[in-house]
């Protein structure tokens, strides 16, 4: 995890002049957290300059923060940090989110220059602005509730501009955890305020197997932060990292290129396509659940490359034998897979040929006649 930190922080000084990022949103997931064994907690507490501290028993009772001259590289300030809480890490590992909270507000308070940490300088600000515990840093949703709900409203079509899905994530997940009644207390302020001061948001991929075009959380959490944060910074760009934790090599890569790599190796990919499509009903709704996800990234971080559009039409909906095969074994999702080409299309994501765009029409037609039987 700290090596996984600093190489974070030297990619963003590397594609930024030298600059150091304010505030790194991180993404705290519970499973994920309990197959890499606290991977993206590492993360957090080098970013910020803290190290656990153990009592006799092995138990983990403080997150010490080192003096800034023991952070590495030499020089460098403490860095503030958005965690970005699942439903399932709130609830699973209330005595690591104590113990953040608890670090955080040391940061906040210690006597240390500004600018060699901005935990203190976000939260001075704060306070100057009159806001209630400027320290917060530990967001998820309400008690008891879980999900952004940005891939239900993906799902169902239920936007007109990527901007609403970034506010959606926000309103969701301005919740704030900690120590003593820090139980959820609805702070919107101070989450605002973290995401004017977000230049990069971290979220690892865990398997091997699954990957960020496969589960549409993340588009829903990962890309709707981004957005978020670019909406609070007036529509600047926002970097995202991707960190690997299924291997050794822990050099995080920059989102759009994970993006293209997996839909090359995935959606695009001939042997991915037949597999899934010969494993009937289900292989389809696969298909389908992914071009849905498409959709998602395209609207939270402007991913709209016409090559994927044009390469996954002339696999599953224009190739004569695949689309009869999807549409034998699910209609329902080859009609939804469909109502994706054309929807990209309406959205301006892809350029589509007009021929092409007639094709699909047809097609559409067809199944929506077949599926209301008439």
């Amino acid at each position: 995890g700290a090596s996984a930190a600093q190489a974070i922080l030297s990619q963003h000084r590397n594609a930024h002049e030298g600059a150091w990022p304010e505030t790194v949103a991180v993404s705290l997931w519970g499973l994920d957290s309990i197959k890499t064994r606290g991977e993206a907690l590492a993360i957090i507490l080098e970013l910020i300059g803290a190290r656990p501290m153990k009592e006799g028993t092995g138990r983990i009772v403080r997150f010490e923060l080192q003096p800034l001259e023991e952070l590495v590289p030499a020089g460098r300030p403490r860095v503030d940090v958005l965690c970005n809480t699942s439903g399932i890490f709130r609830d699973s590992f209330a005595n690591i989110i104590e113990l953040l909270d608890d670090a955080f507000q040391r940061a906040s308070t210690v006597e240390e220059p500004l600018e060699l940490n901005y935990i203190r300088k976000h939260s001075f600000d704060m306070v100057s602005n009159g806001f209630e515990n400027p320290a917060a840093r530990v967001f998820s949703n309400p008690a008891g509730d879980y999900g952004s709900m940005v891939n239900e409203r993906v799902g169902a079509g239920d936007w007109e501009q990527g901007e609403e899905l970034g506010d959606t994530w926000q309103s969701r997940y301005s919740y704030s955890y900690g120590r003593g009644g820090e139980r959820g207390t609805a702070r919107p302020e101070v989450l605002s305020a973290l995401l004017k001061t977000t230049d990069r948001v971290v979220q690892q991929v865990d398997s091997v197997e699954y990957g960020l075009t496969d589960i549409q959380e993340y588009m829903a959490n990962t890309g709707a932060l981004k957005k978020a944060a670019e909406t609070a910074k007036g529509g600047r760009k926002v970097d995202c990292s991707i960190v690997e934790a299924f291997g050794k090599d822990v050099k995080p890569r920059e989102l759009d290129q994970v993006l293209r790599l997996e839909y090359r190796s995935r959606l695009l990919n001939p042997k991915w396509a037949e597999t899934m499509a010969s494993q009937g009903s289900g292989g389809a709704y696969e298909i389908s659940q992914r071009m849905t996800a498409l959709i998602g990234w395209g609207a939270t971080t402007d991913f709209k490359e016409n090559w994927v559009y044009d390469q996954a039409a002339e696999r599953y909906a224009l190739d004569q034998e695949m689309a009869e095969k999807l549409r034998k074994n699910n209609p329902q999702a080859f009609q939804n897979v469909i109502r994706r080409f054309l929807e990209a299309a309406g959205r301006g994501m892809w350029e589509a040929d007009d021929s092409v765009l007639e094709k699909l029409r047809a097609l559409y037609g067809e199944l929506d006649d077949e599926l209301e039987g008439i």
